[in-house]
């Protein structure tokens, strides 16, 4: 693929095994220049592996990926020169200055000498942070520190620029701030995004969305798409037992119905007429009722029949057996 491409990331049958635990299967996509793509999943279910891939800190044992045309493997110094990435964790150096941080980075990258203070000038304002470009980093907040690792991201002007799960930790309103300055720096810095997140509401500020579940993407699409998908409304029961209404949900209605984070959950293609007949034919007793248009949360219990919640339950103990084999096999 030539570096002319109109995809700014192409991934073809990518995939990472670590021994017998295969973190990330068969992942294929391609992700358009300037386009917002968000990976949507739990914590364990492969999204950081497949970055890390991406980014050349970690090598495929399967398939293929090319940055702005260029193979990861092949050249991974040229990749480099093309990206930013921000860490689910800190790397910024808190005994420095944001100024002196910006700039241990724009000469690690060989930025032009003559406009690395016009670059770090211009990060620093987008970013809200100009006016503490004195200031050591150790006496800033989360949402600061965050916000100076996307300038630093960006000072080398890159093609991409990887965020994995950029806001994890932070308060919903900084988390908010942080999206302005990422939608922001979209159209200014004219930037292909490609973030990992399990926050529902941040996954609606992509443009298109992959969801992974256990190393496997299962659908690719627009949030609205993916949405539009499922076409039913979601019920949620509060029941005194949920084994026995389950059932007679499949028998009497014909439902898949599910325990979900204490309910009992299923989807019906109009809700609010269907709960009167509900009413009237259930037999076991409920507590109370909840009707809602299709979100995200519904996307992911469609394709992968679990909450995000109980996926990353299940791919935290995933992760423990494996490691407890692997302690075993010592």
């Amino acid at each position: 693929m030539s570096s002319g491409s109109a995809y700014a990331v192409v991934a073809e049958s990518l995939g990472r095994r670590f021994g017998d635990l295969e973190a990330v299967r068969d992942v294929s996509l391609a992700v358009a220049e300037g386009e917002a793509f968000g990976f949507l999943g739990p914590n364990g279910a492969g999204k950081s592996t497949t970055i890390n891939m991406l980014c050349t800190l970690l090598r495929p044992t399967a398939g293929s990926a090319q940055i702005a045309g260029v193979d990861v493997v092949r050249h991974p110094l040229q990749v480099r020169r093309e990206i930013g990435l921000v860490f689910q964790d800190t790397t910024l150096d808190d005994y420095l200055t944001a100024a002196e941080n910006l700039r241990f980075h724009a000469e690690l990258y060989g930025v032009d000498p003559a406009l690395r203070e016009p670059r770090l000038r211009g990060v620093l304002e987008m970013v809200g942070l100009d006016d503490r470009r004195d200031d050591l980093v150790g006496d800033f907040s989360g949402g600061m520190k965050r916000r100076l690792e996307i300038a630093r991201g960006l000072l080398h002007s890159p093609r991409v620029l990887f965020l994995d799960e950029p806001t994890i930790g932070l308060d919903p309103q900084t988390r908010a701030h942080i999206w302005s300055y990422i939608n922001e720096l979209r159209v200014r810095e004219q930037v292909t995004i490609f973030l990992t997140t399990h926050y529902m509401d941040e996954a609606e500020h992509c443009d298109r969305l992959g969801i992974i579940d256990n190393g496997s993407l299962v659908a690719v699409d627009t949030p609205d798409a993916l949405k539009a998908r499922i076409g039913k409304d979601r019920i949620e029961l509060q029941v005194d037992d949920p084994a026995a209404t389950i059932a007679e949900l499949s028998e009497r209605f014909g439902l898949d119905a599910r325990l979900s984070e204490g309910a009992v959950a299923f989807h019906v293609a109009g809700g609010e007429q269907f709960v009167p007949r509900l009413f009237a034919e259930l037999r076991q007793p409920v507590r109370s009722i909840r009707v809602a248009r299709p979100t995200l949360d519904d996307v992911f219990m469609t394709y992968t029949g679990r909450t995000i919640r109980d996926a990353e339950a299940s791919a935290g103990e995933r992760l423990r057996n494996h490691a407890r084999r692997w302690h075993r096999g010592r």
